[in-house]
């Protein structure tokens, strides 16, 4: 049986909304967390974007749940050294609980140091190569190389837990997922599609734990849950690569126009009918992931974890 955990949604959320929410889970009987980073929200509508690595901080002192960064991007707008580094300060406060999630990102938040956004190919090398370099410095030896992407000067890191945190690799395509399996410790995807599992499987992910997460909208009212998502997260629902190339949420806000409220019905469980959420989490489950995280959009959380708590996680947990 997986465990569920709660999203924590950093585009939507301010960083103290987003400790509440945390606390809310826990409550509500959820097991673990994700947290998005962002430096742009995808839609001006969404409203927010804090700092993660504060906001880990603060859920440290907060709660006792694990804690995934979902995902961070430690190649363009962050050096893998500073990634590192945070990262291994998030174990320490996390007593060991903190997972590493990284990704290849999203112009959307690496563009704005002015640097060249690469090609796919590119960027899953970059990947590659930082995570040689987080791995290094975790051993607290002093690092001083100089790759093809990355140089570190005579770097060492201090404050070092006394186990690394595992690196996990998001993945949407085969690719990815094929690396995913060579060089992580784990695999974080929003999608359960059997294809990626297998790719990640195939090339060393065999036993290796698999992260998932969705988006609902629990409301009391159906038609009102479909227009706040509508409202919030029609990106989502715009396909191919141009969540990995646009550089500004209003060109998400100009791309999500084709976008409609019967696509959000269709695609994301909205409202309070039980078997709607649990039909939309199932195929996470037969699809062997260890963990599934679920995020609420819009504005009740309060009721969306009253509802999970009583009715959804009790049915999931019955197989």
């Amino acid at each position: 049986m997986p465990r569920f955990g709660y999203f924590l949604a950093s585009e939507e959320h301010g960083p103290k909304e987003l400790v509440r929410q945390a606390v809310l889970a826990e409550q509500a009987g959820f097991e673990c967390l994700w947290i998005s980073d962002h430096f742009h929200p995808w839609l001006d509508e969404q409203g927010n974007s804090p700092f993660v690595w504060s906001v880990i901080g603060a859920l440290s002192q907060a709660v006792r749940l694990p804690v995934t960064t979902a995902v961070t991007c430690p190649t363009v707008r962050i050096h893998p050294a500073i990634v590192a580094q945070a990262a291994a300060t998030s174990q320490i406060l996390l007593d060991g609980r903190f997972v590493l999630g990284l990704g290849t990102g999203e112009a959307l938040n690496e563009h704005i140091t002015g640097a060249r956004w690469p090609t796919a190919d590119e960027r899953r090398e970059m990947l590659e190569e930082a995570i040689e370099v987080i791995r290094e410095l975790f051993t607290g030896r002093q690092v001083t190389r100089h790759g093809r992407h990355y140089t570190v000067d005579t770097a060492r890191l201090y404050s070092l837990p006394s186990e690394p945190p595992p690196i996990y690799v998001s993945a949407f395509g085969d690719k990815a997922a094929a690396m995913a399996g060579r060089v992580a410790d784990g695999l974080v995807t929003t999608m359960p599609d059997r294809q990626i599992v297998e790719a990640f499987r195939n090339a060393g992910g065999h036993g290796k734990p698999m992260q998932a997460g969705l988006k609902v909208c629990w409301a009391q009212d159906e038609s009102q849950a479909v227009k706040t998502v509508h409202r919030l997260w029609r990106n989502e629902q715009v396909g191919g690569e141009a969540a990995q190339i646009l550089p500004l949420p209003r060109h998400f806000d100009q791309i999500s126009e084709l976008v409609t409220e019967e696509m959000i019905r269709q695609n994301v469980p909205c409202g309070p009918d039980v078997d709607r959420h649990v039909e939309a989490i199932r195929p996470f489950v037969e699809a062997g992931f260890d963990e599934i995280y679920i995020n609420q959009i819009g504005p009740e959380p309060e009721g969306f974890f009253d509802f999970y708590s009583r009715e959804v996680l009790p049915r999931l947990r019955q197989g």
